[in-house]
């Protein structure tokens, strides 16, 4: 058995816990040959300590480790003190391919000289929905051709850099009303349908990409019963055999209630393998992770994925580890890039309807949420103080923040005079009572740009809450900059 779970090892991307590897965590990575490991901000203190733990991982897994993580860019980054890259969306309305792909390269060169040689992004979902609770921003735009070709140049960029990047979520996770870290989403669309919008940007991309992530999404037009993670219809007959993919297949987290609460994580990660994928990503606990090793184990030695299969996923893994190796290297452009990704969120900057800037020295009423809680996909959004603080530059600031935009009275508002921004600082939209009973002078849509449609009034659009995003929104608000960007997906052009 001890052979089988060494294969078996080699297909898994394990989640770790804590800031350091620890003895116990060494054995385990040792003991089942675990190929990957996924990092995440609760792994993550600083340069140093970030640096030295992806190292220890490296001695740990061999020269064919693959040290990943989610550095998209907007809300959703892991290394928060690196330079702060825009979200695909700010990417998309600036619809500038070379601006994107130094971007990209930026990005490579920040998370290469921590140690990672693999980033799951650029997302490739197209976002025609606005109620979609978990990729509005991250997604590039609506268009097929322009979406990709922003994504692609992206992508190119990283690999420039010498990072693999992994596009995310195959075959499309844009139309969702569900977020499958919560529950297990349908997209009921026709086989024509899906080719015509949600298969594009990964078919043109197929020739390209190093690595794709699949999505725990049922389409019954493709597969009535698994989810794409899970189908062999998908991950073998669309991704593989028609549109003639042939880079790495991984699954995202198999410890995401669309899958954790429906199979058993052996057998779902069974399942995956199976299917077509060649890595599972086992980011629950210890006890499942090794749960997950020995089901695949135990199907390897079965015959129930054989052992050409095997070899197949391994000699995929394999290429993309050599090509693309671990290790920290000397970050010397970090100055360039903060300054290259400070222009970069300058160019997505989106005006809507006509916003009007209050003249310097105004009275000004800021409102904003209370919490800025994660969502546990993306990282905690800008606290209320800290705008207020940075208009507090331009105006007499007056704050008010509300814990619960459908609870809160707005009508309480005082009518004193004072010009009022609404600062959205949070992904949800905001619901029927907020948008009936009031009107903000200026909406500052510091994050999911789809907020600006709860109220009728101007809106400034900044694709995301970093802060060369908020310092883009003050340089607007002062009058040095204009605001060219061209929000990138339906809805916005109109009055």
């Amino acid at each position: 058995m001890n052979d089988y779970l060494d294969l078996a090892g080699q297909l898994v991307m394990v989640r770790l816990f804590g800031t350091e590897l620890d003895a116990e965590t060494d054995a385990f990575l040792r003991t089942y040959r675990i190929r990957g490991a996924c990092l995440f901000r609760q792994n993550m203190r600083d340069a140093p300590q970030l640096t030295r733990f992806t190292g220890a991982l490296r001695d740990a897994i061999g020269p064919q480790a693959l040290i990943a993580l989610d550095q998209e860019g907007g809300a959703v980054v892991r290394s928060t003190w690196v330079p702060a890259p825009p979200s695909a969306m700010a990417l998309g309305a600036a619809n500038d391919p070379n601006l994107a792909g130094d971007v990209g390269a930026a990005v490579a060169r920040a998370v290469r000289s921590l140690g990672f040689n693999w980033n799951f992004a650029p997302v490739l979902d197209l976002n025609n929905n606005p109620r979609n609770p978990v990729i509005a921003e991250r997604s590039f735009g609506a268009d097929p051709g322009q979406a990709t070709r922003i994504a692609l140049a992206w992508m190119e960029g990283s690999e420039r850099e010498g990072v693999a990047c992994c596009v995310k979520h195959f075959p499309g996770h844009g139309d969702t009303h569900v977020d499958s870290h919560r529950d297990l989403p349908y997209v009921d669309k026709s086989r024509a349908e899906l080719e015509q919008f949600e298969f594009a940007p990964f078919r043109i991309a197929a020739p390209h990409a190093p690595a794709m992530m699949t999505a725990h999404i049922v389409y019954p037009a493709l597969d009535p019963v698994n989810p794409a993670t899970m189908s062999h219809a998908i991950l073998t007959g669309v991704l593989r055999e028609q549109f003639g993919y042939d880079g790495v297949i991984i699954t995202d987290g198999m410890d995401m209630h669309a899958i954790a609460h429906r199979y058993g994580v052996g057998q779902a990660a069974v399942n995956a393998l199976v299917a077509g994928a060649d890595m599972v990503m086992a980011i629950g606990t210890r006890a499942t992770q090794i749960e997950t090793v020995q089901a695949i184990a135990a199907a390897i030695r079965d015959g129930v994925l054989p052992l050409a299969a095997v070899q197949a996923r391994l000699a995929r893994l394999g290429k993309l580890a050599d090509a693309h190796p671990a290790g920290a290297v000397a970050y010397v452009a970090e100055q360039d890039d903060r300054a290259l990704m400070a222009r970069a969120w300058r160019a997505g900057l989106t005006a809507l309807r006509s916003p009007q800037r209050p003249e310097r020295g105004a009275r000004v009423r800021v409102v904003a949420r209370a919490d800025v809680v994660s969502d546990g996909v993306s990282e905690a959004g800008v606290p209320a103080a800290s705008i207020a603080a940075a208009l507090s530059q331009l105006y007499d600031v007056d704050l008010v923040t509300f814990a619960d935009s459908e609870t809160f009275d707005w009508r309480a508002l005082p009518a004193d005079g004072r010009f009022t921004i609404l600062a959205s600082t949070s992904r949800r939209r905001y619901g029927p009572q907020a948008c009936a009973t009031w009107r903000p002078d200026l909406h500052l849509a510091l994050w999911n740009p789809y907020q600006a449609l709860d109220f009728p009034g101007p809106a400034l659009l900044t694709y995301g809450f970093a802060p060369p995003a908020l310092a883009a929104a003050v340089a607007w608000l002062a009058g040095e900059i204009d605001a060219p960007g061209v929000c990138p997906v339906p809805g916005f052009d109109g009055p």
